[in-house]
């Protein structure tokens, strides 16, 4: 049978209604990718977050981002003029080791690393910050998985790092002809329509395929498929991805060991 992972972006809720949304979330993927105070979170949000993952029998994931929560993570920072690299790996370590003793006293263990937003987009093409972050999971721990974009500097610095790469496609964001996530700094950066959303979700999980910005068809080898938690419609999304996948015979199932 076929498998694939649904993971979300979550643990980043600062008020009641978006915290329930990450709550309802959990419940319908198989890893948690949790926001480590970077760009948002703290412990208490951790704590929670991690429980809720831990309750459902979901794979805990880092969330790393660069120290930035006034942009959200969302804003590129250059090395040695926005932030220093010692810096970056400073902040990037600690964001991972906070996690992962929080989900040590919660029960759980995290068991991957996805970087988030632009520091994620920026070790896409930028193979000093994607070898940056692969040194930092490998030196906290080399059984981290090192989950990132396909066909990316990402996959090249984790494998050169020694680590296990797995690269996933987006339910929720369109793609470039060049594979890879169209900026949201331009129109129809996000798929809005749940509809839409879910014909990406259906075609990832079975043909690896997705229409570009452009129109053009292009072959992403996923094994796992993102639901951004701070989306509208995101539960919704989660779960009618996970039922129209398995209702094709794909079964839902977390990459992480």
């Amino acid at each position: 049978m076929r498998m694939i992972d649904l993971n979300a972006d979550i643990g980043e809720a600062d008020n009641a209604d978006w915290a329930w949304v990450e709550a309802q979330i959990v419940t319908s993927i198989s890893s948690a990718n949790i926001a480590c105070g970077g760009h948002a979170g703290d412990k208490a949000s951790m704590a929670t977050t991690v429980a809720n993952a831990v309750a459902s029998g979901v794979a805990i994931g880092a969330h790393p981002a660069y120290p930035d929560r006034d942009n959200f993570g969302r804003k590129s920072l250059l090395l040695g003029y926005d932030i220093e690299p010692e810096a970056l790996t400073e902040t990037l370590t600690q964001q991972i080791n906070t996690l992962i003793e929080i989900a040590a006293e919660k029960g759980g263990r995290v068991r991957y690393v996805k970087p988030h937003g632009a520091l994620y987009n920026d070790a896409v093409q930028d193979r000093e910050k994607a070898d940056l972050i692969a040194a930092v999971v490998s030196a906290i721990d080399p059984s981290l998985v090192f989950l990132g974009g396909p066909n990316s500097e990402m996959g090249k610095a984790a494998e050169a790092a020694g680590l296990t790469f797995v690269a996933e496609g987006f339910i929720d964001r369109r793609y470039t002809d060049g594979g890879h996530l169209v900026s949201r700094a331009l129109p129809r950066a996000v798929i809005e329509d749940q509809e839409d959303r879910l014909a990406q979700a259906k075609a990832l999980a079975t043909t690896g395929e997705v229409q570009t910005d452009t129109g053009r068809t292009l072959r992403i080898n996923a094994r796992s498929l993102c639901v951004h938690g701070d989306s509208a419609g995101a539960v919704k999304t989660a779960q009618a991805a996970r039922a129209a996948i398995e209702s094709m015979g794909v079964q839902i199932k977390a990459f992480a060991p």
